[in-house]
């Protein structure tokens, strides 16, 4: 029976990774996987899901008024699709979350997502929002912190690393622009 997973972290866990690796997993086995990616992170290249590691793989792109169940369903029929895999799933809509909902219970397709659980706020990303209230399947990824704890938390830092407090919720941006850390160091730099 399908599921609807949702594999969640701070920056730098190595979401990316365990998505190529499972897509790769998929493949080795003669299965095919469908990676997709929105649109609005395009800093691997438009249609890419790369990881620091150096991995990366071609990828179907989405926008976010993108029917991901049609996608899906139409890509199907012209090749079985055997798992769907997700990169920065934070960006999903509320629609379209419940989109892949349908692509698990009735075409009987595995989703595998994969996302920040929350902004440079601590909010709630919408996609997050809905993937933790739906998914079959919620697994923490973790990283670490500067000063070793779990970091579950994201800054975001100006040109001078210095967090920043307010703006738009996305900012694409990579490890120039954010830093994981633990509750602890969030709360000293934007709570308090």
């Amino acid at each position: 029976m399908a599921q609807l997973y949702f594999y969640y972290s701070s920056m730098n866990a190595g979401k990316s990774t365990s998505l190529l690796q499972s897509s790769y997993n998929y493949r080795e086995r003669g299965m095919n996987s469908l990676v997709m990616t929105p649109a609005i992170d395009d800093r691997a290249g438009m249609g890419k899901v790369a990881s620091r590691m150096g991995i990366e793989a071609d990828a179907q792109i989405f926008a976010s008024e993108d029917d991901l169940s049609q996608i899906i369903k139409t890509q199907h029929e012209a090749e079985y699709i055997h798992c769907v895999l997700i990169d920065e799933a934070q960006f999903l809509s509320k629609e379209q979350v419940k989109q892949l909902t349908y692509v698990v219970d009735i075409l009987n397709i595995p989703v595998l997502c994969y996302g920040i659980r929350s902004d440079f706020l601590g909010e709630l990303f919408t996609g997050s929002h809905y993937l933790l209230a739906w998914a079959d399947k919620l697994v923490e990824l973790k990283t670490i912190c500067h000063c070793g704890r779990k970091a579950n938390m994201v800054l975001r830092l100006d040109a001078h690393g210095n967090p920043v407090k307010e703006g738009a919720q996305v900012e694409i941006g990579g490890n120039e622009t954010y830093e994981s850390v633990c509750r602890k160091h969030f709360r000293q730099y934007i709570w308090d």
